[in-house]
């Protein structure tokens, strides 16, 4: 082994060491200093950085943005409470025959949508499409929150209201209440995951995006099933 280093050190030594060469005028000289595109290819400009940044930043966009977004949270949940008021005998006799693991199954729906569409907003490049969508799932769960008098207590509210009919809001509201404790222990499970996985072990990979979201719609799904056949349907 020993033989072997000192061959390879002797054949390092034998090549010829390179020489230096120095300009021998002005002119190889301020070849050597000038880059190889002396001429500027960028125009000057005055903006800056953080001219820049604040010409991205479209501070009129995002405070329309939460305007729709606080409007889609106010007047939908207005609207459906006012409709259970003074319409109450009409929504009685429309959803009589309507089984409640319907009424949940669409309220569910509109929740995870109007998250989903919250979700893509933020991962996708297109936040515009992704905006509107989630401004009208929104409104549509917000509609169903007010007819269904969502609210912590919500079975003493529907009961005073809807009276032996009940079990139709209250379908809807504990299918709200599902979609959003699945997003709520997937949220805690995903940052979990974040704290306690290194970026080297395999199991990294349930915190890349797509991953991540499939994993949000086990969650979703099994929420679903436990609120449609575990029986909470006939409790409440």
């Amino acid at each position: 082994m020993a033989d072997a280093d000192e061959r390879e050190v002797a054949k390092l030594e034998a090549e010829p060491s390179p020489t230096p060469t120095e300009p021998q005028s002005g002119q190889e000289m301020e070849e050597n200093l000038v880059s190889k595109h002396p001429e500027a290819t960028i125009p000057e400009s005055d903006v800056s950085l953080a001219d820049i940044e604040r010409s991205r930043a479209h501070p009129v966009r995002w405070a329309l943005g939460c305007i729709l977004a606080l409007a889609a949270l106010v007047f939908p949940y207005w609207a459906g409470r006012t409709l259970a008021v003074q319409h109450t005998a009409q929504i009685v006799r429309r959803f009589a025959n309507v089984d409640p693991r319907g009424i949940a199954l669409v309220a569910w729906a509109v929740t995870l949508f109007a998250f989903v569409s919250l979700a893509m907003m933020i991962v996708d490049r297109r936040k515009i499409p992704w905006f509107i969508s989630f401004v009208v799932f929104l409104c549509g769960e917000q509609f169903v929150s007010g007819v269904s008098l969502l609210k912590f207590d919500f079975w003493h509210s529907t009961y005073v209201m809807y009276g032996d009919s009940a079990r139709i809001a209250n379908a809807a509201n504990l299918g709200i209440i599902a979609a959003s404790l699945a997003l709520a222990v997937f949220a805690v499970v995903w940052v979990g995951l974040l704290v306690v996985v290194k970026k080297d072990s395999p199991l990294s990979v349930l915190t890349h995006v797509w991953t991540s979201m499939l994993l949000w719609f086990v969650l979703e799904v099994v929420a679903l099933l436990i609120v449609m056949f575990g029986g909470m349907l006939t409790i409440v």
